[in-house]
């Protein structure tokens, strides 16, 4: 059984600099229900399809598989809900965790969140300086939900 467990911040870009390296991110979703996402990811030269269970806390159960990334572009196009997330993702390694920082364009822009990894969901960690609040347990930030209510469309 495949396990994630990971929480998720807002981002103070100002404090952070520049940012390198980052990989443009398109993915949609097949299915989405209480029960489980099925998602579909383009990332560079490479496509994914995921599955993802319900959360309970900040933990869930995750399946990932590569598929050819012409077709992934296919199920992107003519099967996924509609808009379609699109980023960049850029990869911050900071006392002993990576996080992954996402900057979103299109119906989301406007929208920085980081994501870390855990080992376990208790696990203590050491936060950067230019994280601004946790919003783990917001579902309105889960990358499903921002297909159906984009951040544009929040009250500011």
């Amino acid at each position: 059984m495949a396990l994630e467990i990971e929480r998720k911040y807002l981002v103070n870009l100002e404090k952070l600099g520049t940012l390198e390296n980052g990989n443009r991110i398109k993915q949609g979703y097949l299915s989405t229900n209480k029960d489980a996402v099925v998602r579909v990811r383009v990332k560079n030269d490479k496509a994914y399809l995921t599955i993802k269970g319900s959360n309970i806390g900040a933990t869930r159960l995750e399946f990932e598989y590569k598929i050819p990334v012409v077709e992934a572009n296919e199920m992107l196009d003519k099967l996924c809900q509609k808009p379609v997330i699109d980023k960049t993702r850029y990869l911050i390694d900071y006392e002993n965790h990576t996080f992954e920082l996402d900057i979103f364009y299109g119906d989301n822009d406007g929208l920085v969140v980081a994501e870390v990894e855990l080992l376990d969901e208790n696990e203590t960690i050491k936060l950067p300086s230019w994280i601004k609040e946790e919003v783990t347990s917001d579902e309105r930030y889960y990358n499903s939900n921002l297909m159906k209510n984009p951040y544009k469309n929040w009250k500011k």
